[in-house]
């Protein structure tokens, strides 16, 4: 289990075509993640019926279950361990896993309650909060052609907030929220794979008594509409972890400024969908 710190000193100090391999590769990652994640309302809009909490608690324990089957193909038993003794470490994933729940739950509200907008807003905001941590946190500078790229895209995210027409407070707790996840995972010793399971495995048991519960009092979801249904909640497991793992592999190799401007790709999707779609 590496930090951000060392991975990079160890890219920085390979050969140039392997440097630039791991750049590519890092890139590629982070395409892969904020595209997928840009087409994601059409999803949730497909699940939009069933209360926000109920999908997020589906979130949660689909996702567990992808995420054990992979430990084990990959054979990570061993290091999963290791970061379950490690206290520090799982102090630092206890965070990030308020953090992330605390997303999730608040997009799939926006999504359900019409507020995508707003949403997108607030992930227009994100890679600018990531460019502010990065520099704060992480000494990353920009350069010249970087800085304005910033810059322009801070104009047309003030921009698109005034035409708004007020302050967007729901795109801005997702913001902040996805932006110290990502730079706490950054800078916290785990392997993505094992840091992404981890953190659903802390919300899990909250997530089945969720779903318990609603199922004993008759207004659970999951088998009691259609095997459809049945079917998408199931899918969530894929749709939320699968991002987030190349996600984190890409903020491995890249700094989080340049995290912070390919982010762009998502809320476009999103913008063009709740314009457009």
């Amino acid at each position: 289990m590496k930090s951000q710190e060392v991975i990079l000193d160890e890219v920085r100090g390979l050969p140039d075509g392997r440097q630039q391999s791991e750049v590519r590769l890092g890139v590629a990652y982070g395409i892969a993640a904020y595209a997928w994640w840009g087409l994601c309302p059409i999803y949730f809009k497909a699940v939009a019926s069933v209360p926000a909490l109920q999908v997020l608690a589906h979130r949660v324990v689909w996702s567990v279950l992808l995420l054990i089957v992979l430990i084990v193909v990959r054979k990570h038993q061993q290091v999963a361990l290791a970061v379950l003794r490690d206290r520090r470490t799982m102090l630092r994933l206890c965070l990030t896993t308020v953090l992330i729940g605390n997303n999730w739950g608040l997009f799939i509200w926006a999504v359900g309650h019409d507020e995508l907008m707003q949403a997108s807003l607030g992930y227009y905001i994100n890679p600018l909060i990531n460019v502010l941590l990065g520099f704060v946190f992480l000494r990353e500078r920009l350069r010249r052609l970087q800085t304005l790229a910033v810059v322009l895209a801070l104009v047309g995210v003030a921009y698109m907030i005034g035409v708004y027409g007020e302050i967007p407070w729901l795109g801005l707790v997702l913001a902040f929220s996805f932006g110290f996840y990502g730079l706490v995972r950054k800078t916290t010793r785990v392997d993505p794979l094992v840091g992404l399971t981890v953190e659903t495995s802390l919300l899990t048991p909250l997530a089945l008594a969720f779903l318990t519960f609603e199922a004993a009092r008759g207004t659970g979801v999951f088998g009691a509409v259609s095997w459809r249904m049945d079917l998408l909640l199931a899918s969530a497991g894929v749709i939320t972890a699968v991002p987030l793992l190349w996600f984190v592999a890409a903020a491995k190799r890249l700094r989080y400024t340049t995290i912070g401007l390919i982010q762009y790709l998502a809320p476009t999707g999103q913008f063009l969908l709740a314009v457009a779609y």
